[in-house]
């Protein structure tokens, strides 16, 4: 037991803690009043990578809500940190004898001497906000980030990542660091210049009542050369906090979205199923996406579009022999829904105890806004949930959701009918309804909260839409293969829909974007109007049936050169992403015959490398290497 008045201590005695007073969270997630990090630590001069050792005994902060806080009473709030190996789980308790508000916690702060040239990778809290580049040079993968777009707080200055961080300096050592659980917070990790980094755990101002815990999320560390060996360990332990729900491949299927948009009509469904049916069968499932509600909100009413009766259209794909599959975004309602209109109770409330408009804190919704927010905490919403979802599954047919906008669900800077649940509690509380109402279907989820999303979804969006242009391939295809250590452990990864359809991308830039997609490993979903799509775009299409479900693994972070490695042979993928051409080559591990694996035709006997000569700006190439 630690002794709250005596100086704090970790669970293997070395002193740590610091109590930060006077700050509000709004405060210290804005970055009013910092602490500089360097005059908290103990060492003198730090080592480019500290050492576990120096981890564990690095300082950590209690940050309280409320600015005249007695710091007697903050003294007796304890936090221990227990760890095992390079793992640690910590507790905070209160023996004070009085409720304390706290803002968030920093577990540790830590002080690195590392050169700008340090290559980064964080992940967002949203899936749409991913950062790369390095720390001298942090460069945002997509254009809806957690801060800008999403209203997320941040210290201004700073880089706030969540889930997980690598840092990989020139020559040395790469570091992965992760919070391997997510049930109750959200853990953060916060890159203050010039050398600082924070460790957090975002307890959202709630009140910890005297003489009670929070277990906090649990905190991973690793370093190592094989940068990619780290993600498979942090994705391993990741796995045994939270299970990865099971699907036996990556889905196949056509979706509505990028041919149709929200004027979807049920002729044009049913005109793609027929084409599907004939052409390529292997598309498993046949998914109706935005467009066939009347309001977001009333997803088990129907639209004009759908003459009122989508269940026949769902019908329709069953009877053919494939797998009704459809869009919702369950968590969130327009004003003029009648699921606003006759349960405002339901919906998560401002600071007047009014429905949350999401536009005051957050991004608004990109149809029919503001939005609103169901609140998973409520009963009554999670037995909606269930119901919802029960009537698609049951009577609808439905046996794969693409669960939109589920980033509302975890909406910060509303309140809870839950007064003691978090965000995060109130995203995975509906989460755990919906799934119940779903059974056994697929459960999708996009544009949702990342690590909150874990062991709750069978697959995940992993980039931005896709568009027909060249420089949206060129970023989904950067973005989704940078989580290629993500699929098959966590969930299978979605790199939204292949589209072969148009005039606006080159031959090679449709080769580029069918070569992305199948470096995946993941999902592969349709979204041409398949009844017009050339026979000779059709023909890639039918080469990515079925998917692998394994994914490529590069030589580094240029994404340039990479393998699968396949039952009986190795395919090497090799992607110019550059305006000029560009010479190419990969390691192979035994003498091969290659083979292009778009044409089938044989390219060259490589011994060690394969090598591609002056390659087209734009393009990418395929190679199959079989056994000599």
């Amino acid at each position: 037991m630690i002794d709250p008045t005596s100086p704090r201590r970790d669970a293997d005695g070395t002193r740590a803690g610091t109590a930060d007073l006077g700050l509000s969270r709004r405060e210290w997630l804005a970055g009013v009043v910092a602490m500089p990090l360097a005059a908290a630590l103990q060492q003198p001069v730090p080592a480019p990578l500290p050492r576990l050792d120096q981890i564990r005994k690095a300082p950590y902060r209690l940050v309280p809500t409320s600015p005249g806080m007695d710091a007697r009473l903050l003294a007796r709030v304890a936090l221990e940190r227990e760890w095992t190996g390079n793992r640690c789980r910590s507790r905070v308790t209160n023996r004070s004898g009085a409720p304390v508000a706290l803002a968030g916690i920093v577990l540790f702060g830590l002080d690195l001497a590392l050169p700008e040239s340090t290559h980064l990778y964080g992940e967002g809290f949203q899936m749409l906000s991913q950062t790369g580049g390095t720390l001298g040079a942090p460069k945002d993968l997509g254009s809806y980030t957690d801060v800008k777009h999403y209203k997320l707080p941040s210290p201004e200055d700073t880089r706030s990542f969540y889930g997980l961080l690598t840092l990989s300096p020139p020559g040395g050592a790469a570091w992965a660091l992760a919070f391997t659980s997510c049930r109750r917070f959200s853990g953060a990790f916060r890159l203050r210049p010039p050398a600082g980094l924070e460790v957090i755990v975002d307890t959202e101002g709630l009140t910890l009542p005297a003489g009670e815990s929070w277990e906090l999320e649990e905190f991973w560390i690793a370093s190592g050369r094989d940068s990619g060996a780290l993600l498979s360990a942090a994705a391993a332990r990741v796995g045994e906090n939270h299970p990865r729900l099971v699907s036996a491949a990556p889905p196949t299927g056509w979706c509505s979205w990028y041919c149709f948009g929200p004027r979807v009509t049920a002729k044009q469904v049913l005109d793609n199923l027929d084409a599907i049916s004939t052409k390529i069968p292997g598309l498993a499932y046949v998914q109706i996406d935005d467009g066939y509600q009347p309001a977001m909100g009333d997803w088990l009413e129907t639209g004009a579009a759908f003459g009122g009766d989508v269940r026949r259209v769902l019908d329709d794909i069953r009877k053919r022999g494939f797998q009704p599959a459809i869009w919702v975004a369950p968590f969130v309602a327009e004003a003029a829904s009648h699921v606003f209109q006759q349960h405002p109770g339901w919906f998560v409330k401002n600071a007047d105890g009014a429905p949350l408009r999401s536009d005051t804190v957050t991004f608004g919704g990109w149809r029919h806004g503001p939005w609103y927010v169901l609140d998973g905490t409520h009963p009554e919403v999670q037995a909606h949930f269930e119901r919802v979802f029960d009537t698609m599954r049951r009577e609808w047919g439905c046996t794969y959701f693409k669960l939109d906008a589920n980033f509302w669900g975890a909406i910060h800077g509303g309140r809870f009918h839950d007064p003691r649940a978090t965000r995060i509690e109130a995203y995975r509380r509906g989460m755990a309804a919906i799934r119940r109402g779903a059974g056994d279907s697929f459960i999708l989820g996009c544009n949702h909260p990342l690590w909150p999303s874990l062991g709750l979804v069978h697959g995940s969006r992993s980039s931005n839409d896709i568009t027909r242009t060249w420089d949206r391939v060129r970023a989904t295809a950067r973005q989704n293969l940078l989580r290629n250590w993500q699929n098959g452990r966590l969930w299978w990864n979605d790199p939204d829909a292949i589209v072969l359809s148009g005039n606006d991308l080159t031959d090679d830039e449709f080769q580029f974007h069918a070569s992305a997609v199948y470096a995946t490993g993941g999902m592969l979903l349709s979204g041409d109007d398949l009844t017009t799509l050339p026979e000779h775009r059709l023909a890639i299409l039918k080469k990515l049936v079925p998917p692998t479900g394994v994914p490529a693994v590069f030589e580094d972070d240029s994404l340039r050169a990479g393998t699968i490695a396949l039952a009986g042979r190795l395919t090497v993928c090799a992607f110019n992403w550059e305006d000029t051409p560009a010479t190419v080559s990969a390691a192979l591990p035994r003498v091969s015959d290659v083979v292009d694996f778009w044409t089938g035709e044989p390219v060259a006997r490589a011994v060690s490398r394969v090598t591609l000569e002056k390659m087209p700006p734009h393009s990418a190439r395929l190679l199959e290497c079989r056994n000599a």
